[in-house]
């Protein structure tokens, strides 16, 4: 056994050493047991979020994140849910540029903003952890959960908003214009926060109409594979069915064939900057939210002229699984728009598993 194996048997082993001598010097005082909701909250909105709340990891309205909240820091006690606005007219451009640039500088926002929340809570004597609001995940953990948190769960039991048929969190004042962070803590909070008591979402079925794969269906049903598939293209199953292609193409020819140079040029700007979605027009067309519905309800024609129909008129690619329903809805729905059948980097052991949990619609163009 070496030396530094072993259970010290002397007492103040490290008494002479400077640290801890200068600790010793110095007053230390425990931090307070109970952490007041006002103080925490202060402390998130000085650290830039625009609205927060608080909920206890042994709420039943979070048990299925409990373990995961103990994996990532043993002695957690609270989770601090926060948002972060975002701008809205990026979000409804039809040039998803300017979408992904709010998207991905909101993205930043909200990981600054719970780092400044951590270092504030670790000054205050209490420890404290946080996750990536989306990417980097766990990924090799895949087809398994790779999410550290649900942050959509956690927000909503901390009273942040309600998930619309969209699956997007709605903020009563801010509407879905939000991204959502989560800190883990041991502080314990002396009033939890409460989740809202009704949806902000408006059930318009604006997401309805304006999605191009048709993933949100007018009885509440979602289509992960085909929301997936299209407006994560650049993300991880995309990118290895753009990598497959790379692997399988024989010549520059072949791949030109199968990937066009738009495409090659999308894919290189995913990977230099920060992956791009290709949709999120559920998000876009939202009029939910008190900030936000104002001049939908005044002027519902303007905001389906100037928001909905440019989405919807838009001539583009939309990716989609050979002989999906997605498919057949981009061609029934949307003459400017053209589906293109790819892999989504899932493979068909995974894609059947997905289909157990929630069946893709079926094509309407298919015998029952």
């Amino acid at each position: 056994m070496s030396s530094t194996d072993r259970e010290p048997t002397e007492a103040g082993r490290y008494a002479e050493h400077p640290t801890v001598k200068n600790l010793a010097a110095q007053p230390r005082r425990a931090p307070d047991p109970v952490l007041t909701a006002a103080r925490l909250r202060e402390i998130c909105l000085a650290a830039g979020a625009d609205d927060v709340g608080f909920v206890s990891v042994d709420d039943p309205k979070v048990a299925e994140e409990r373990e995961h909240a103990r994996g990532i820091l043993p002695s957690a006690r609270t989770f601090v849910a926060f948002c972060i606005r975002m701008n809205r007219d990026n979000l409804r451009s039809p040039m998803r540029s300017l979408a992904n640039a709010e998207f991905n500088h909101a993205d930043d926002e909200t990981n600054g903003v719970s780092r400044r929340i951590t270092r504030a809570l670790e000054e205050a004597g209490y420890r404290a952890v946080y996750p990536a609001p989306g990417y980097p995940m766990e990924v090799e953990q895949f087809p398994g959960r790779i999410w550290v948190l649900a942050h959509k769960v956690v927000a909503e039991a901390a009273g942040l908003g309600v998930m619309g048929i969209h699956r997007n969190v709605i903020h009563p004042k801010f509407g879905n214009f939000i991204l959502l962070g989560t800190v883990v803590t041991d502080a314990v909070v002396d009033e939890p926060s409460t989740a809202l008591d009704f949806t902000p979402c408006l059930e318009c079925k604006l997401c309805v109409s304006a999605c191009p794969v048709g993933a949100i269906t007018n009885d509440g049903g979602f289509d992960f594979q085909a929301c997936y598939t299209h407006n994560y293209r650049e993300f991880m199953g995309g990118f290895t069915d753009w990598a497959e292609n790379v692997a399988d193409s024989a010549d520059r020819d072949d791949y030109r064939e199968r990937v066009t140079r738009g495409e090659s040029f999308s894919m290189w700007q995913s990977l230099s900057f920060k992956p791009n979605y290709k949709a999120g027009y559920c998000m876009a067309v939202c009029p939910a939210g008190e900030d936000v519905i104002g001049a939908f309800i005044d002027d519902r024609k303007t905001h389906l002229d100037e928001v909905v129909r440019p989405l919807q008129n838009k001539s583009e690619t939309v990716y989609v699984l050979p002989g999906s329903a997605a498919e057949e809805h981009v061609t029934r729905r949307f003459p400017n728009k053209t589906p293109k059948p790819v892999g989504n980097g899932f493979g068909d052991d995974v894609n059947d598993l997905l289909d157990q949990i929630g069946p893709r619609p079926r094509r309407r163009d298919t015998p029952a």
